[in-house]
């Protein structure tokens, strides 16, 4: 019947990307994407396109007001900080602890459906001020859930799997270009602004900003593979 995989499916580029490794792999998709009260929320839409063109078997989009709780520029309602803080310390972008609830959400369900993985889009290389995307991280959370499920006590391990960890960004493009994902139906933009655009995002009519640290990762992959950005005009 193939291993089941539950798929941190956010939107952007990279779990797009990572869905399409896990289809190639045989694994059977099943979607979770969260509504957290993110600015970018914008990026559900391409999620729910991309759980579409990758066939996935269920796809969830669960609300989980994580902004009622935690800290960070991309839930709080203060001014965005474009420039980000990469390299310098806690980035403006980090949400308190988000991939630790995330993984809860996802080992939750994974249990629920029999899944024995859990795949996200996460780069150890881009995102080395998140303490919660660290292989150390990913690793110790394996060992909290084989304790405290059902599943682990009967001996059932739960994988977390970041086939994107390590690579460049130009890397990750690169791969994702050669498994067929259509990066027209992805949203990376911290900071959408109104306007038209192209792809899932049009109902919505934002466009990227251009300036925030995911829009620049996002320019700076294209870029290095020639390749055009098809988000932009």
């Amino acid at each position: 019947m193939g291993v089941k995989a539950v798929v941190l499916l956010s939107g952007g580029m990279d779990s797009a990307i990572v869905a399409a490794v896990a289809r190639a792999q045989g694994r059977r998709l099943f979607g979770l994407s969260l509504r957290y009260g993110q600015r970018h929320a914008v990026e559900l839409a391409s999620a729910r396109r991309q759980a579409k063109l990758l066939g996935f078997e269920r796809h969830l989009v669960l609300n989980l007001p994580l902004k009622a709780i935690a800290s960070g520029a991309l839930v709080d309602g203060g001014a965005m900080n474009t420039k980000g803080d990469a390299g310098k310390g806690q980035p403006a972008t980090y949400v308190s602890f988000r991939n630790g609830v995330f993984l809860a959400a996802a080992a939750s369900w994974a249990e629920a459906v029999g899944a024995s993985e859990i795949w996200g889009g996460w780069c150890f290389t881009d995102h080395a001020g998140y303490p919660d995307c660290t292989p150390a991280f990913f690793r110790a959370f394996e060992r909290a859930v084989r304790k405290g499920s059902w599943a682990g006590r009967r001996g059932e391990a739960l994988r977390i799997v970041a086939p994107l960890g390590r690579l460049k960004k130009a890397a990750s493009l690169r791969l994702g270009e050669r498994l067929g994902v259509d990066f027209s139906h992805t949203w990376t933009c911290y900071r959408p602004k109104a306007g038209p655009v192209k792809s899932t995002a049009k109902a919505s009519r934002c466009v990227p900003c251009g300036r925030c640290d995911a829009c620049r990762l996002r320019a700076q992959g294209f870029a290095e593979l020639g390749l055009k950005d098809p988000l932009l005009p």
